[in-house]
This record gives structure tokens, C-alpha cells and sequence, in this order.
């Protein structure tokens, strides 16, 4: 693709990068055949495709509307695009760099921009956040229907293990994750325990950035970042951890891009690429150790959040851990398609992530199992919303099939 980006960009790191995956596109349309979005609307212009076409136009100096802005809303930013095309196009960075461009050169009705800034407030505040759903959980019984499936009823986090291991991890508590649902890290931290990895959380370690950032209040995203990192940094710089473990997939895929995300900050793209490069999913550290083989555990569906499987590239592993532990695997269709969370897109686009979570509950449901399993907490709570079978995250479903065994060097 060819391009002539305008003045206000062209200099720029970002226009440098963004010039740069233009001139990857070559229009080949592989893209529409996994968008859901566009399976959904059918409008090219809610396809990457078209959304690419776009974004050329607006950071070429073009004319900029409400309805450009819409089309790049309306985008989950699930990046199964990217898994799709053949050229390599890094369409998440792309729409990063337009979304910024786009929110700066338009003015959103005062509903939306309300809507955005209490978003961008309460959400990645763990204990506003905290204390808006204890509250929520008192008057759930009073709220209208689609308020009440936004709710998840308390999850009992159960025992941590003290440290007692020579190996340990550093696990990020988070935001949301750590109101809605403790009892993620707290399985994790029992699973790696009996895998003889003690398991712990830095204090004042709060949002990854993910939330605001994509929000497109992409400095405030930035700040958190730096805030984790700070948090983070004692623990790395000591060495007293050989990796940063995540057990939501969304975050994973930040925190692993902060070496890019932070790249321009002169005091913090090195800390930055170390962090990136310590980051794992959990995943990928489990699949590392060795887990008896077991059987009979019941019929699980695992949907496979996109920023897993698209963001981290993470295909596979989740699903032969469940096996191994003993969990009989349902089939999924079109498991590459977004479930409609995508972070705070569920709250600002209910229509379409209504539909698409329908449509993933139908394949989910098709194989007939009597769990779900997920890895992100986002599409936890968003899936649970639309199904009475139980939403569970992968780990403590393990957490369950090892309790009460250890295993060799634990």
C-alpha cells in the first residue's frame, strides 16, 4: 500500500510505525474471513480491511467524522487478523496509532465522553472497583436483568501458600480480577505450590495499563504502566523472581508489549523490555512442569480468549493441561471468534457483544459440556452473564483435579 502521511504525523515514531504496516497491506481481504465484526454487520468498513482504508485516510490529512470513529469503536481489537493475513500486519499497533489520532482531531457526544471518563476512572481502581461490587452484590436482587449478569456472585479465594520454594514468581494481582474473582491467583498459587514454585504478588501492584489505554486515554495507560513496573522493579532488579506469571490473558498480552509500549521513555524502556521478556503466561509455565495423567474428571469446553490466542500467539497448551489433568475435552467451532468482552467493549458496545457472546455460547454449548473454561477474567464474567453452566478460569478447574497431591521437588 502506498502512503503520503501528513505533516502532523510523518516525523513521528508513530507515524513511522504506522507508515510502515500500511505499506505491508496489500488488500488481499483475508482479513474479512475472521473478523467478527464484519461477519456480524457486513460492512467493509467494519472489517480490518476497511478500517485500514481509513486510518490511511485520516493520518494522510483526509477529511476525519463521528462515523470514522464508529467503524474503529466498533472494533474489538480481538487482532484475529493478524493471525490471519499472510503479509504480517500488525493491525493492533495500526489501530492504536489511529484511535489516538482520531479521539484527538473529534469531539464525542457528552454521554459517551461521560460514560469513557467513569470507566477510565473506577475500573482500574482495585478498591473503588472493589466497593462498587460489594455494593452491586447487595442490591443485585433489586437491579434490572442486564445489570444483574454484569455481577458475578463472591468467589472464596480459599488458602495461599505461604513462600516456602527456592523458585518463585511474581503474579500480577490487578484490578478488576482481584475483586471479581481472588480465587484465580489463589488457585494458581496452590497449583504452583504443589509444583514446588512459591507464588507471589508485589504490594501497590495495581492495573496493567490495558484498560485506559485502550480506552484511548493512551498516556493514563502509560502511566499505570510505569506504576507496575515501579512496583514490579525491586522484585526484578533483585532477581528474587524468575518470572512474571499472568492469569489473565488480556493483561498478559500488555505487559508482554511493554518494551514497545514504553520504547520512546528514556527512564523506563529498559526496565520496560525486561519486564516484557520475564512475562509468561500461566500457561506456559505449567506446560513446563510435569502433571500426573488422570482421567474421568468431566466434560469441559474451553473457549480461548483472543488475547491468548491472537495477542500471545498461545494456542494448544491450555487445552492438553485440562486433558492431562484429567478433563474430557468438547469440541468448539469457529474458536478463533471474539466472545464480546474485549475489555470495556461489552459496556460500551452491549448490542454487538450481546450477539457475539450468543454465538459463542452456541459453540461453546454444542459440544455439551457441564463446564467452561477461560483464561481471561473479562470473558469469564461477560460468558457467565449469558449461560447458567458454570464459567470457570482453566486453573481452577486445575486447582480441583490436583488438590490434595504433590509431586516430586514440591
Amino acid at each position: 500500500m502506498q502512503t503520503q502521511l501528513a505533516e502532523f504525523i510523518r516525523d513521528s515514531a508513530e507515524g513511522r510505525e504506522a507508515d510502515a504496516i500500511l505499506r505491508k497491506c496489500v488488500h488481499c481481504g483475508f482479513c474479512t474471513a475472521t473478523c467478527p465484526t464484519y461477519q456480524l454487520l457486513g460492512d467493509d468498513l467494519d472489517s480490518p480491511r476497511g478500517r485500514i482504508y481509513l486510518m490511511k485516510r485520516v493520518l494522510e490529512g483526509g477529511p476525519l467524522s463521528g462515523r470514522t470513529r464508529l467503524h474503529l469503536d466498533r472494533c474489538l481489537t480481538c487482532r484475529a487478523c493478524e493471525s490471519t493475513c499472510p503479509s504480517g500486519v500488525r493491525y493492533g499497533r495500526l489501530v492504536d496509532i489511529g484511535r489516538a489520532v482520531v479521539e484527538a482531531r473529534t469531539t464525542r457526544p457528552l454521554p459517551d465522553r461521560a460514560a469513557r471518563a467513569l470507566l477510565s476512572f473506577a475500573l482500574p481502581r482495585a478498591r473503588l472497583f472493589g466497593a462498587a461490587l460489594k455494593l452491586g452484590r447487595l442490591a443485585r436482587p433489586l437491579l434490572p436483568g442486564f445489570m444483574k449478569r454484569k455481577i458475578l456472585p463472591a468467589r472464596a479465594p480459599g488458602e495461599w501458600p505461604a513462600p516456602r520454594h527456592a523458585r518463585r514468581m511474581l503474579a500480577l494481582a490487578g484490578c478488576v480480577q482481584s475483586a471479581l474473582a481472588p480465587s484465580i491467583n489463589a488457585a494458581a498459587a496452590r497449583v504452583l505450590d504443589r509444583l514446588g514454585v512459591s507464588l507471589v504478588e508485589a504490594p501497590g501492584a495495581g492495573c496493567c495499563g490495558a484498560l485506559r489505554f485502550h480506552l484511548n486515554r493512551q498516556e493514563a495507560g502509560r502511566d499505570d504502566m510505569r506504576a507496575l513496573v515501579d512496583a514490579w522493579w525491586p522484585l526484578v532488579e533483585s532477581g528474587s523472581v524468575e518470572a512474571i506469571v499472568m492469569t489473565a490473558s488480556g493483561c498478559g498480552a500488555t505487559v508482554r508489549e511493554y518494551a514497545h509500549l514504553l520504547g520512546e521513555d528514556p527512564d523506563y524502556r529498559h526496565k520496560a523490555a525486561r519486564i516484557s521478556s520475564l512475562t509468561r503466561d500461566l500457561c506456559e509455565v505449567i506446560a513446563a512442569e510435569q502433571l500426573p495423567a488422570r482421567s474421568g474428571l468431566g466434560r469441559v469446553a474451553f473457549q480461548s480468549p483472543c488475547s491468548l490466542q491472537h495477542g500471545q500467539q498461545i494456542r494448544g497448551k491450555v487445552e492438553a493441561l485440562l486433558a492431562r489433568a484429567g478433563f474430557e475435552l468438547a469440541p468448539v467451532p469457529d474458536a478463533h471468534l471474539c466472545c464480546g468482552s474485549a475489555g470495556a467493549y461489552s459496556l460500551l458496545q452491549p448490542a454487538l457483544a450481546a450477539q457475539l457472546r450468543l454465538r459463542k455460547l452456541r459453540a461453546l454449548h454444542e459440544g455439551r459440556p457441564q463446564r467452561i473454561a477461560t483464561a481471561n477474567i473479562g470473558c469469564l464474567a461477560h460468558l457467565q452473564g449469558g449461560t447458567p453452566t458454570p464459567v470457570a478460569h482453566w486453573v481452577e478447574l486445575l486447582d480441583e483435579a490436583l488438590e490434595g497431591r504433590t509431586f516430586p521437588g514440591a
